[in-house]
């Protein structure tokens, strides 16, 4: 059994001895090519990574996420290339005819394509997301219903972790708006509910002057891009009249600002005099007739 095996390798050696050589030749540079190119792009991730993490710009921090991200997709789409190219220099190379398997391709690809509408559609999104820059990884967005910070990007779903730590997997393909909320900048309208026979220009003088006084301070001067602007009265509601101002933020520091200006905000009310009105239930007791 054995001699039989090694006459009939020997015979296949001696009648493909060069195609056997020039297909392994193929196999080995083709990993070469592929192990070179990722090692040379994982290189380049490394240092645009350390680049754009040391600036102090968000904007900066946002070209190099994108820039990583397209990376990595096109590694992706280029090694598939170079993988499909050896296929077909291998049918070369022992004369197999590609146009059978062309058709048969072409056959299962039609099939495939009714069966993987879905699929194909998430992945073009998933291009079209990248290529037009709607949002990178770390920004926190709203897509599909669901907010949270973006992990990842892949060519078919988009990749969110949310404030309670959940992990979102959602389908590029099945996005129709997203909201970018790190994108450029940030910008908070902060409506303050005021009770009815409240002194308006006070109030208004109050809220605008404790704004100045924030954005000024050394701890959150560095979040504002623009000075605060009062735009005055807003609503009027049920039970208060609501005054609005509009914080122009770095996109960073949007939710600490927020919070750090609503609770000043609060304090300098209160030593003002100013009330924020809360809903409360009179009750009316009806006198008995008899």
């Amino acid at each position: 059994m054995w001699d039989s095996i090694s006459d009939g390798l020997s015979s296949f050696w001696d009648d493909n001895s060069s195609q056997t050589l020039s297909t392994l030749a193929v196999i080995v540079g083709a990993l070469i090519v592929i192990a070179i190119i990722k090692r040379s792009i994982r290189r380049w991730e490394n240092r645009v990574e350390r680049k754009f993490n040391e600036s102090d710009d968000h904007s900066d921090r946002e070209r190099g996420q994108r820039l990583i991200t397209l990376t990595d997709v096109g590694t992706l789409v280029l090694s598939i290339t170079i993988w499909v190219v050896v296929v077909m220099t291998i049918m070369a190379i022992w004369g197999i005819p590609m146009a059978p398997f062309v058709a048969v391709g072409a056959t299962i690809g039609i099939a495939v394509g009714f069966g993987a509408q879905d699929f194909v559609r998430d992945v073009i999104a998933g291009f079209l997301i990248l290529l037009e820059d709607q949002y990178a990884i770390g920004d926190v967005v709203t897509i599909s219903g669901v907010s949270g910070t973006v992990e990842a990007i892949k060519l078919r779903t988009t990749v969110l972790r949310d404030l309670q730590g959940n992990r979102h997997h959602v389908p590029n393909g099945h996005i129709h708006v997203s909201s970018n909320m790190t994108s450029d900048f940030s910008r908070l309208a902060i409506d303050v509910p005021v009770a009815y026979d409240t002194d308006l220009d006070h109030a208004i003088d109050v809220i605008s002057d404790e704004a100045a006084r924030f954005s000024s301070d050394d701890q959150w001067s560095h979040a504002f891009l623009a000075e605060p602007q009062m735009l005055g009265v807003n609503k009027l509601d049920d039970s208060s009249i609501n005054i609005r101002i509009l914080l122009t933020l770095t996109t960073e520091d949007r939710w600490s600002v927020k919070r750090g200006f609503l609770l000043r905000l609060k304090k300098r009310l209160d030593s003002e005099g100013i009330e924020i009105p809360f809903q409360y239930v009179t009750v009316v007791m009806k006198a008995d007739e008899s």
